[in-house]
């Protein structure tokens, strides 16, 4: 498509896009929604590929507060972010959207290993790649394993997916005088400690350069005025 400001993205959903009203597990409602959204992603001709938290299944701090070891609870955590991945996949076949996962823990039964160059040869070829498994290792989040596989695919932008048009400077579902950035420096969130996303992802991004835009991932104009590098939601940028 003409005009386009990004042509190959990462998309950071979090495990709770999946939950339905419930806010626990896999609702097939909003596993479609969410696969409509990312055809429509898709037709616009834009290279998509997503890395999906798992909080709708698991959460590492449920874990620690159970007194389990880190390492094994955030295991858990990437084992989880693989079923959400699988479900998500699912979801966009069904729409004929030829969809690949590929995680960072070999389970060669059920997803790809994460290998760099066959992932981006699925991109180019238009295939929706689903990364799985967070980085692979414990202590990272699935917020820095998107930052990580967004700057080793070469995408343009990594979109953080929310339930909000931005990022604000207090909850907005709290406080009605909540101000909404429109351009933040990564300094800024950092030294504000605005919850985008975790100070490692952060950095990462700062460190190569790779733009962070927030934005309402159920707003699909929204979306489409991002790719056309329309103002909307909230970029992070230098």
């Amino acid at each position: 498509m003409e005009g386009l400001k990004y042509h190959r993205v990462m998309l950071k959903l979090s495990g709770e896009s999946l939950a339905g009203p419930q806010g626990f597990g896999i609702d097939a409602q909003q596993a479609s929604n969410i696969a409509q959204y990312v055809s429509d992603f898709r037709q616009l001709g834009v290279d998509v590929a997503i890395v999906i938290g798992a909080g709708n299944l698991w959460r590492g701090r449920t874990g620690l507060d159970m007194g389990m070891d880190r390492s094994t609870a955030d295991y858990m955590g990437m084992l989880a972010t693989v079923m959400n991945a699988m479900a998500l996949m699912d979801a966009l076949e069904k729409l004929q959207v030829v969809t690949r996962v590929q995680s960072a823990i070999e389970m060669r039964a059920v997803a790809e290993p994460y290998i760099r160059r066959r992932a981006i040869r699925h991109l180019e070829k238009g295939r929706v790649v689903i990364f799985g498994g967070g980085t692979g290792n414990p202590y990272f989040s699935t917020d820095t394993a998107a930052a990580s596989r967004a700057l080793e695919i070469d995408a343009d932008v990594l979109i953080k997916a929310t339930k909000v048009d931005g990022v604000y400077d207090s909850d907005p579902k709290r406080n009605p005088e909540a101000k909404k950035f429109d351009h933040l420096t990564y300094d800024e969130v950092l030294s504000r400690h605005l919850e985008v996303m975790d100070s490692t992802a952060i950095t990462l991004c700062r460190d190569n350069k790779l733009p962070i835009l927030v934005l309402n991932v159920w707003d699909h104009n929204a979306l489409r005025k991002a790719l056309m590098g329309e103002p909307v939601g909230t970029l992070v940028s230098g």
